[in-house]
């Protein structure tokens, strides 16, 4: 065979699974989403969106680097949050007095940091002993 006949055999096998793969497509399923949901994972968006921003403070930092915690690992866990615990962390700090308590919001970002550094989904803290399970 020549050089030809090689090309033209690998151009029609290169088409012969193309057209194959074509019959192989697989049916798309839509369904309605509910407003609940979206609703929900708005709210998840803005809370995330708030603690990052109460996070790049410069007072926020200031105190998380007293306290011993890195401020980009902070919030890689805000990042990393579930939609429930994204929830309790952004309605406590709702909760605060608004211009103030720096030290409280600082505070309770280290016990979130801590807490889910002691369930083992984080390693942050050195001093925390972990348990394998």
């Amino acid at each position: 065979m020549t050089m030809m006949a090689y090309v033209m055999r690998g151009i029609g096998g290169v088409m012969l699974m193309a057209v194959t793969m074509l019959g192989l497509q697989t049916p798309a399923y839509a369904g309605m989403i509910g407003t609940g949901t979206v609703i929900a994972h708005q709210q998840a968006v803005m809370d995330r969106g708030q603690l990052l921003t109460t996070l790049n403070r410069e007072d926020v930092r200031e105190q998380l680097m007293a306290m011993g915690v890195d401020p980009k690992a902070a919030r890689e866990r805000v990042a990393s949050l579930s939609d429930e615990e994204l929830r309790s962390v952004a309605g406590h700090i709702q909760d605060l007095p608004a211009g103030g308590d720096v030290l409280g919001v600082a505070l309770f970002i280290f016990l979130v940091l801590l807490f889910t550094d002691i369930m083992g989904y984080t390693n942050v803290f050195p001093f925390v002993k972990k348990t394998v399970h």
